[in-house]
């Protein structure tokens, strides 16, 4: 296929962009060739133009195997407006529906189908692709597939089955946001891919910002946090459905406009309330991770943590959420220990599934624990935040980035080697068969049962950091793991050994150093805001886009981003020809919604005169 000029021509008259972001070209270029690709792309970094560009260029039908309701409505509404017939097809479609949508595929009215895993099994479904071109299949949030990806999902692994059973193999594309070398390894053996064009983009986010907290009331700190941004869109993460439920309470009794989304409610309810928060009804969304995975939604300026996730590769997916139209957003994280009993209580109640063995089970258990471990590191290192992340991804990268709360908050470089073998010096004593949770109660002197009936108070090294915190005592603890000083096992209830240099510091021989606070408080975060452009007409298009989008039953973001609002603020078009330069105004846009724009533009702008 002769792709040189044909792929800028749909980027520009489809998507409204006259450039590639990086990696996209590469991806697409091998897929036209007939490649099967294998790509790693940070959330909000263009994964669906990636796929749909081809699509748009192949003469046949592309099918997108999709795992949530939610991202083939939101992916379905944005190719329809921009002028792409596309379908869903999956469990919200009455039976009537699912015949017809099969009906207009067999006439190819659709060059893009979305479809549930599930589906790839039903024969109806197999049988109607058998005899079409099928060109390609895309298969999004593609580490549902491995087992040992952070969201694994059995109907995932019928997706190779159905690829076979077509009469032409088609071209296969697989797709995630985050995924280990184990991952990606899992995902190019169980979709069968061919020898393909592997490629990991980066998974750095410049304009994210990113913070941990460990506040002494998180109800309170969260309602700070939300009454400074409470013009602005955000989520807020909880570990279990009761947390969700009191703190959706708690902002509401506070005059937020909040609303929920768990597991535990009715599917009407989830809908209802996630059609609240993607059409900007509520602005507040406080959820379990039930809620987002491929949630499309371009202007969600926060994504706050009330609890800390399990592992990473979810926290890096959830986070990612914010910011997705390339505007500012912060990522932050409230931590307290409490969060990693309540992680390693999920993980031990993982469920068992028909479709893998006892001794996988283990497996996935003992793999998790080791992520929420490092998931711990990234809330208690004084090291750079984005780059603590980006090097667990494998990735080589400054250790300064100037944009997270450990690089901009005032530090102090501290001896920390007589507190080092203290710590040791107790582990020792005890034979090294406790954890960090035992050693820190010796340490400063705690009256716990469990200790007294060991004798522990009888050691030499019990109550010697009587007067620090249990956070600094872990503190240090971790430091001395990140340094590899002290081991922490992969067990189910990981117990302290001495690393490799610890002898040496307990001779005295060796000293170490670590960053730690100057201040008690972490310093509040900076919201980076765009000067460049008119905030006043920027108001007055979102109001404009709003009542667009009300009329079209779709979310704002469907119609502009706010991206694309604040291009038109600042070059503020008064012709169709100025307006078509605007980033996100293909053709279909530019016809629909030109002179709309251009007209609200021109009466601000007479307006702001007459003022």
């Amino acid at each position: 296929m002769d792709i040189s000029g044909e792929k800028y021509q749909v980027l520009k008259e489809y998507f409204g962009h006259t450039s590639f972001r990086n990696g996209q070209e590469e991806i697409i270029d091998n897929l036209c060739d007939g490649k099967d690709v294998l790509c790693i792309m940070p959330t909000g970094a263009g994964k669906s133009m990636c796929y749909q560009i081809p699509a748009i260029m192949f003469s046949g039908i592309t099918i997108v195997v999709s795992p949530l309701i939610s991202l083939m409505q939101d992916q379905v509404n944005a190719l329809i407006q921009i002028g792409i017939p596309a379908a869903f097809i999956n469990s919200s479609l009455s039976f009537g529906q699912y015949n017809k949508v099969l009906q207009l595929m067999s006439q190819y009215k659709y060059k893009i189908i979305y479809v549930a895993p599930e589906r790839l099994a039903i024969d109806s479904f197999v049988n109607i692709c058998k005899n079409l071109d099928i060109s390609m299949v895309a298969v999004d949030e593609a580490h549902c597939v491995s087992h040992w990806g952070q969201d694994f999902r059995p109907s995932y692994l019928k997706i190779s089955v159905f690829v076979n059973a077509l009469s032409v193999r088609p071209v296969v594309g697989a797709f995630t946001a985050t995924a280990t070398k184990d991952v990606k390894e899992d995902i190019a053996k169980r979709l069968c891919l061919n020898d393909p064009f592997s490629i990991t983009t980066g998974f750095d986010r410049p304009n994210l910002y990113f913070s941990v907290i460990t506040p002494n009331s998180k109800e309170l700190k969260l309602l700070s946090l939300i009454r400074e941004r409470q013009s602005l869109c955000g989520i807020v993460y909880c570990s279990t459905r009761s947390n969700v439920e009191k703190i959706c309470d708690y902002l509401n009794e506070n005059g937020l406009t909040a609303t929920r989304y768990h597991a535990g409610l009715s599917e009407e309810e989830r809908k209802n309330n996630q059609d609240d928060f993607v059409f900007d009804r509520k602005s507040i969304m406080v959820a379990t991770n039930a809620f987002g995975m491929g949630i499309d939604k371009s202007n969600v300026s926060y994504i706050i943590h009330y609890n800390m996730p399990k592992n990473l590769e979810s926290y890096y997916q959830e986070a990612g959420r914010a910011g997705r139209d390339g505007g500012e957003a912060e990522c932050i994280m409230m931590y307290a220990p409490l969060d990693v009993r309540t992680a390693k209580f999920l993980i031990s109640k993982m469920d068992e599934n028909s479709q893998i063995s006892e001794e996988e089970i283990e497996i996935l258990k003992e793999r998790e624990r080791v992520r929420l471990k490092y998931m711990t590191f990234y809330c208690t290192t004084r090291d750079c935040l984005r780059s603590f992340m980006l090097r667990y991804f494998g990735e080589r990268t400054p250790n300064y980035c100037g944009k997270c709360s450990n690089c901009i908050s005032n530090f102090e470089t501290v001896d920390i080697t007589v507190d080092a073998q203290k710590i040791m010096s107790c582990m020792v004593r005890t034979n090294q068969t406790y954890g960090i949770k035992m050693i820190c109660d010796i340490l400063r002197g705690s009256k716990n049962s469990r200790l007294l009936n060991l004798n522990f108070d009888k050691l030499s090294t019990y109550g010697l950091m009587k007067d620090y915190s249990e956070n600094k005592v872990r503190s240090i603890i971790n430091a001395l793991v990140l340094q590899k000083y002290l081991v922490l096992t992969e067990d189910e209830y990981p117990v302290l050994k001495l690393g490799k240099g610890a002898a040496a510091v307990l001779k005295g021989k060796e000293t170490i150093t670590t960053k730690i606070l100057k201040e008690q408080q972490t310093k509040p975060t900076k919201r980076v805001e765009d000067e460049t452009f008119d905030n006043g007409l920027f108001t007055h298009l979102k109001t404009l886009r709003k009542d667009l989008a009300a009329r079209a039953s779709v979310p704002a973001y469907v119609v502009f981003t706010d991206a694309s609002l604040k291009d038109m603020c600042r070059i503020k078009p008064t012709t169709i020809g100025e307006f078509s330069n605007v980033s996100g105004v293909g053709r279909a846009k530019l016809d629909k919604y030109g002179k709309i724009f251009i007209d609200a533009i021109k009466e601000y702008e007479e307006g702001k005169g007459e003022n």
